[in-house]
């Protein structure tokens, strides 16, 4: 007998967008399957950001479909996004910079009603993140860039979402916090939360994703598991600034 096929987490199939007049994507398709951490690559302009913006309902696709778990995202508002499970760590973070940690962290719970594992899911965050827990009465606007990619990581999570969309997490971040990020995310994807990444800084994503995608000019150009995008002569060339590895 055949394998039945896993069913796709999250199917971006022939979109285009726009920003006015301008069309940012061209008939976008790309998917992730439940379990994976997933890389989008690309340059500035390239359309990354907006490809996130996409599946959280900020930016509405002219053409084409954008299914979680099946269901069309297209029609929904991001809080019934959020609600279906898909959380967020922004491009530069976004915490709410005057709120303490605590009422940041409460902040990723905010479509939940469920008090009592909402109370669990806190503990669990603040035991993955100690150094908020040593923080947790402290304005967040006062954490250092790391500890402030450690909230806003610990409020998606405060959704219990199936799947997390990073954009650009490691940028702006001392090279500690950057490898302290990247072992997070997988802590995280290793409890059965799918990660969707975005980043500019391909060799770091691609050792920990299990595939990637290259995005240029808004349309996917290259694709495939991490190693061979990383042994890619293309990515070497055109993001890492060398030789392939062997």
């Amino acid at each position: 007998m055949n394998p039945k096929p896993v069913q796709k987490l999250l199917e971006l199939e022939k979109v285009d967008s726009y920003y006015g007049p301008v069309q940012v994507h061209y008939e976008l398709d790309l998917h992730i399957l439940p379990g994976e951490i997933v890389c989008l690559l690309g340059g500035n302009a390239s359309g990354k950001s907006t490809t996130m913006k996409l599946i959280l309902g900020l930016v509405k696709p002219k053409k084409g479909s954008i299914l979680f778990s099946g269901q069309d995202l297209t029609r929904l508002s991001t809080p019934q996004i959020v609600r279906l499970g898909v959380g967020s760590v922004p491009e530069s973070r976004r915490i709410f910079g005057a709120m303490t940690v605590h009422e940041n962290l409460l902040m990723g719970a905010f479509t939940r009603s469920d008090k009592n594992e909402i109370a669990a899911d806190y503990e669990k965050v603040l035991s993955l993140f100690p150094r908020l827990k040593e923080r947790i009465k402290q304005p967040g606007g006062v954490l250092s860039g790391g500890e402030q990619q450690m909230l806003a990581i610990g409020r998606a999570l405060m959704g219990r979402p199936r799947l997390i969309c990073m954009d650009e997490p490691t940028m702006g971040l001392s090279p500690a916090f950057v490898d302290t990020v990247l072992e997070l995310i997988q802590v995280i994807n290793r409890q059965g939360i799918t990660i969707f990444m975005v980043e500019q800084n391909a060799n770091l994503a691609l050792q920990i994703a299990h595939r990637g995608y290259v995005l240029q000019n808004g349309r996917i150009v290259l694709s495939g598991p991490a190693q061979q995008l990383l042994d890619s002569q293309e990515v070497q060339e055109a993001y890492l600034g060398g030789e392939p590895s062997i």
